[in-house]
């Protein structure tokens, strides 16, 4: 289930704030730059709207507890997602990253394999999630966050990110969970 897209407008501004750097991390790889996004404070106040709009119902109310956001740059989007929505923010990181007990997930990724990491503590049974994250690829990260909402005793309501790359079908991934993309590639 797709989620409306936003005004062409925003979509305008991500393609001249958004850079591609080819072959970063590693050969192959196209990254997408968000840094000159996030220093253009209207652009990013867009993206922040929009990815939030996934928190909330046809009329505006706000239908999630947290937003949960994936290391690292899915905690730059996150973070003001959640107080854009008024709700708390609960970072999913790297193994190791976080103190006291966590719920681990092990992944593939589109370049490698990786483990993410919940507070036991950070999401309570019942409350309704959101997953925020720059990037939909091939869709592990977001499935693994999943798992570890559900793990929790969480309700996963949505995944929202700031861009979909459609050429690695990550939505096949991530199964009947809605999302909601800024833009596509």
């Amino acid at each position: 289930m797709s989620l409306p897209h936003p005004p062409a407008p925003l979509e305008e501004q991500l393609a001249r704030l958004v850079r591609r750097i080819p072959d970063f991390p590693q050969p192959g790889v196209l990254f997408w730059d968000i840094t000159p996004l996030l220093a253009d404070h209207a652009g990013f106040t867009a993206v922040v709207e929009a990815l939030a709009g996934a928190g909330r119902d046809e009329v505006g109310r706000v239908v999630v507890d947290k937003v949960v956001g994936m290391e690292a740059r899915g905690f730059i989007l996150a973070a003001p997602v959640a107080l854009a929505l008024g709700v708390g923010f609960v970072p999913v990181r790297k193994a190791g990253k976080l103190p006291g007990p966590t719920y681990a997930v092990s992944y593939a990724l589109e370049y490698g394999d990786a483990t993410l990491e919940v507070h036991q503590d950070g999401i309570s049974a019942g409350e309704r999630v959101l997953l925020v994250d720059d990037v939909l690829a091939t869709g592990g990260t977001a499935d693994a966050t999943r798992r570890l909402v559900e793990r929790c005793g969480g309700v996963p309501h949505a995944l929202s990110v700031l861009m979909e790359l459609d050429f690695l079908h990550g939505r096949a991934a991530i199964g009947d969970l809605p999302l909601r993309c800024v833009t596509r590639v």
